[in-house]
């Protein structure tokens, strides 16, 4: 494996724990970060964009909700310029475990660019959904 894709599972991997410890800071987002997400106003098909906007609006709840999560494995795309992270993120206060799949372009300085999030909302926005 190349040192650039060690690199990016390595960043994709530090991502996840630092959404598990809710530590925003030490994620390497790029000031001009766009972040498609199906739980961010007007979901995912109407991105977020900026570094300080993500904290804002999509980060400052996740610290309250996410009690733990867990790698289960990433993977680097051919150009080495992206990777996907694949994790378990437990949310207690529903409570309920998401299964989320990550996809983040990383740019030459390590920095996150882009991030998209993949997972099926209806344990947070309609608990209880599968015993109906």
């Amino acid at each position: 494996m190349s040192q650039d894709a060690v690199k990016l599972h390595q960043i994709a991997r530090n991502y996840v724990d630092s959404l598990g410890s809710g530590d925003f800071d030490s994620i390497p987002y790029a000031e001009n970060v766009e972040l498609r997400a199906p739980l961010c106003p007007g979901g995912s098909a109407n991105p977020l964009l900026g570094k300080k906007n993500l904290k804002e609006v999509w980060w400052s709840p996740l610290p309250d909700l996410v009690t733990g999560v867990k790698v289960i494995d990433s993977y680097v795309n051919n150009d080495q310029t992206g990777v996907t992270v694949e994790f378990l993120c437990n949310i207690d206060s529903i409570p309920c475990t998401l299964r989320v799949v990550d996809r983040l372009t990383i740019n030459s300085k390590g920095q996150i660019t882009t991030q998209e999030n993949f997972f099926d909302p209806r344990d947070v926005t309609n608990p209880g959904w599968k015993d109906t």
